[in-house]
């Protein structure tokens, strides 16, 4: 267990934008730290932190991997989370449990979409961050555009606390403005000198600039500002601070981590300005602070149900979890015995007696703990919001080549959703078939391949299907359905009338992010439907949303309400309201005019000048429609909200049509009318 006192250590997430540069500056980091001795590349496949097979091949970050590390006396973990919207479920659990993250950004592209999604997604967890604008050293690099981006896009004020000395190729340093230094590198080397005569002015300005943001945003600074007419070093560096664990501003600082420029300052700003355990609210309702001697509170985030065992990540938020504990599961109330502690290091775990409030460990001997779980003392039970999957919008069905190996298939099915609760795999009630569905097709491509790697199962993958819904665009009023069932002794009554309308808005997208999708409301009045039984019908209506009349997909976007019914003095009960509530709305829906909803995405295309007419064309044939355009450093950059169904293979044909010089990313924009 550790030895350092908690406010030494700071749980952290690098976040981004996929190719931004997270893992680059994971690896200098453990570098720079000595937790390596030798700096992995991705382009190599020799990074730490990407050492699944398939994240070397595809140069790209999949599943979360946790690192430990020391600076400066303080205790580092770190999580390297992709970047690949496909993926944003991994990064979701694991911002549920970090306390601090850095947002890694392009010098070049600033904000881009994904790093804006996975900025929402630290906001909705209340994650203090600092920024890092990575690539100071390509060609159109450009600091100032890149916060003003910060600013415009992710409504936050950034706060630079860097001059960049030099641009682009030139890039060789930085002005810290908080201590009035500059740091330069040479073959990767820090050398701290004076600032520089040439770029004394500029700092000198950008040093009052930050001394002005910062007395606007902080009381204590605004007053030593006025009494003093500058802020002294102590008081800016508490002030950012507190600023940052509000989260009502942001650090930004810049540099070259390729280069291995800028990483040094930015452990530095990691240790100054982002958050320990303790300087985070208590969890349990406010009860549980993060005290080793209290009773365990931990929050399983991620299981690895790999053939070779079954390890689960926890974050212990209170009290000591010791190897041979006795733990309680509130999510399925058994209890489980702990029977290894691991301190992880990427692939490779070390194992040691328990780890104490604050520190993300793996453990053994936990056999039914799923990613969600609340694990806590028997005798003080205490159950923790759990990070909520996200709902898969792609499928595929799956079927083993050879007969003999169907059981293996359905076994190694079940083990892939219990490591990625964002994979649904379910049985085809009109096929058979079994369907895998997940938030993309590289999800999919990627589970699909573990599948034939890990499991050794020969598979075939049928075309991805995209997971329609339907919606109400014109309703139906006073809908009178009675259920009666007597089957001799206690029989079954229940009388409702229900009014079935639109949601406001719902002939177009349903789906922005946290939108309702169905509401219930009762205006019985004189108690002619008890409170129960209004809640069974309710429920019965759940039921009736799950498969519509137009396809069978689920319904969404639609208000029921329950203006009228009667009950009988023997044969009412909830078993009855709840069939009767299901019912009635299924024959609402018959009766309504329904639509077809397809999942579309947000689609950022990034090609030369010279390809812009070729790939508007190509958008336009797939249904897209155009919301954005730019040109950024010579190039243009394309924002459309194209269906999801009409992406597939969409990367190939790019590829074909810009001579390979053309990228694209998407993220989800909810659902929108389908032809």
């Amino acid at each position: 267990m550790r030895s350092l006192p908690n406010p030494q250590v700071r749980n952290l997430g690098i976040l981004a934008h996929v190719d931004a540069g997270k893992t680059t500056v994971t690896e200098r980091i453990l570098f720079l730290t000595g937790a390596v001795h030798k700096r992995g590349e991705v382009h190599d496949g020799t990074t730490v932190t990407d050492f699944d097979p398939q994240e070397r091949e595809r140069g790209i970050t999949i599943s979360a991997a946790a690192v430990t590390c020391s600076w400066a006396g303080h205790e580092l973990t770190l999580i390297d989370t992709p970047g690949h919207v496909d993926f944003s479920d991994e990064v979701e659990r694991a911002l549920r449990v970090l306390d601090g993250a850095v947002a890694v950004f392009d010098a070049v592209a600033g904000v881009e979409p994904q790093s804006e999604s996975v900025w929402r997604q630290a906001d909705r967890y209340g994650v203090p961050r600092i920024a890092f604008v990575n690539k100071m050293d390509r060609a159109g690099a450009d600091l100032d555009a890149a916060v003003a981006s910060i600013r415009a896009r992710l409504g936050t004020v950034p706060l630079p606390v860097q001059l960049p000395l030099g641009r682009e190729d030139d890039f060789r340093g930085v002005v810290d403005l908080v201590r009035m230094r500059a740091y330069g590198w040479e073959d990767g080397t820090l050398a701290e000198t004076d600032v520089p005569a040439a770029h004394r002015d500029e700092a000198v300005r950008r040093r009052r600039l930050l001394e002005e943001a910062v007395a606007e945003l902080h009381p204590d600074a605004l007053d030593e500002f006025c009494v003093t007419g500058s802020l002294a070093e102590g008081t800016l560096v508490r002030a950012l601070r507190e600023l940052t664990l509000e989260g009502a501003a942001v650090v930004v600082l810049c540099g070259a981590a390729y280069r291995d420029r800028g990483v040094e300052p930015l452990l530095d700003a990691v240790v100054a300005y982002l958050p320990a355990p303790a300087d985070r609210p208590p969890v349990g309702g406010g009860e549980r602070a993060a005290d080793p001697d209290a009773p365990l509170v931990a929050l399983a985030f991620k299981v690895s149900a790999a053939p070779t065992g079954r390890m689960t990540y926890v974050r212990v938020y209170a009290g000591t979890l010791r190897q041979g504990s006795t733990v309680l599961d509130t999510a399925t109330g058994r209890t489980e015995r702990i029977s290894r502690v691991l301190r992880v290091q990427a692939d490779r775990t070390v194992d040691v007696p328990g780890a104490a409030a604050g520190e993300i460990v793996a453990v053994v001997g936990p056999k039914a703990v799923r990613a969600g779980a609340t694990l806590c003392a028997p005798e003080a039970p205490v159950v923790l919001e759990p990070p909520v999957p996200a709902a898969p919008v792609v499928s595929v069905a799956v079927e083993a080549r050879r007969s003999t190996d169907t059981g293996r298939l359905a076994t190694a099915l079940a083990r892939l959703a219990e490591e990625d609760p964002s994979l649904v795999v379910r049985t085809d009630p009109e096929t058979g078939q079994t369907v895998l569905s997940g938030l993309g097709e590289l999800h999919l491509e990627v589970a699909v391949e573990k599948l034939r790697r890990e499991r050794g199962l020969e598979v075939t993958a049928g075309r991805p299907q995209v997971a329609y819904r339907e919606t109400v665009t014109k309703g139906v009023t006073g809908l009178l359905y009675r259920h009666v069932k007597q089957d001799g002794g206690a029989g079954q009554f229940a009388h409702v009338v229900i009014d079935v309308q639109p949601l406001s808005g719902a002939d177009g997208a349903d789906g922005a992010e946290g939108e309702e999708e169905f509401v219930f409301m009762s205006t019985v009045t004189g108690g002619r439907v008890p409170q129960e039984y209004v809640r069974a019908v309710e429920a019965g209506c759940r039921d009736a949303l799950a498969d519509g009349p137009l396809g069978g997909h689920p319904v969404t976007g639609v208000r029921v309400t329950l203006t009228d019914g009667a009950t009988h003095p023997k044969d009412s009960s909830e078993l009855a309201f709840r069939a009767a509530g299901r019912f009635a709305l299924r024959e609402a829906l018959r009766s309504s005019v329904l639509a077809l909803l397809e999942p579309v995405a947000e689609v950022t295309v990034t090609v030369p000048g010279d390809s812009v007419g070729t790939v508007l064309g190509d958008l336009a044939a797939r249904r897209g429609r155009v919301t954005d355009s730019e040109v950024r450093g010579g190039t243009s950059v394309v924002t459309a909200t194209v269906p999801l169904a009409e992406l597939f293979g969409y990367a190939t044909r790019l590829r074909g049509r810009t001579q390979g010089r053309g990228t694209f990313t998407t993220r989800p924009a909810g659902y929108a009318p389908a032809p």
